[in-house]
C-alpha cells in the first residue's frame, strides 16, 4: 500500500474516538543540559499504553469482513500486542498474542 496524504487523513479521522490528544510535557532540566528544548510526548497516557494503537487500529480497520472474522495474530508481548487487543476488541475481532518459547519468563 502506498502511503498518501489522503489515507493520513482518513487514519487520522478513523482514530478520533479512539485516541487521545496526549500532551507535550516539557523537561526543563534536560533542556539545559543539552541547551535545546525538549519535550516528552506522554504517549503512556493513551487508553492502550502507548501510541501503538494507532496501526493496529488502522490495520484491523482496513481488513475485509472475512479477515476481520478470523482474527488477527501479533508477535509481541508488550506495548504493540496492547495496542492490538485494545485495537480487536474494538472491532469485535479475535486476537491472540504470541511469543518465542525462549521469551524470558515463558
Amino acid at each position: 500500500m502506498t502511503v498518501t496524504l489522503a489515507r493520513i487523513v482518513d487514519a487520522q479521522a478513523a482514530l478520533q474516538s479512539v485516541i487521545i490528544a496526549t500532551p507535550m510535557i516539557p523537561d526543563d532540566q534536560l533542556s539545559r543540559r543539552l541547551g535545546a528544548r525538549v519535550v516528552h510526548k506522554a504517549e503512556s497516557l493513551q487508553r492502550s499504553g502507548s501510541f501503538k494503537v494507532r496501526g493496529a487500529y488502522n490495520a484491523i480497520r482496513m481488513l475485509d469482513d472475512a479477515a476481520q472474522q478470523r482474527g488477527v495474530v501479533t508477535n509481541s508481548a508488550g506495548n504493540h500486542a496492547q495496542g492490538v487487543a485494545l485495537a480487536a476488541q474494538l472491532y469485535g475481532v479475535p486476537a491472540q498474542p504470541v511469543w518465542w518459547r525462549c521469551w524470558p519468563g515463558f
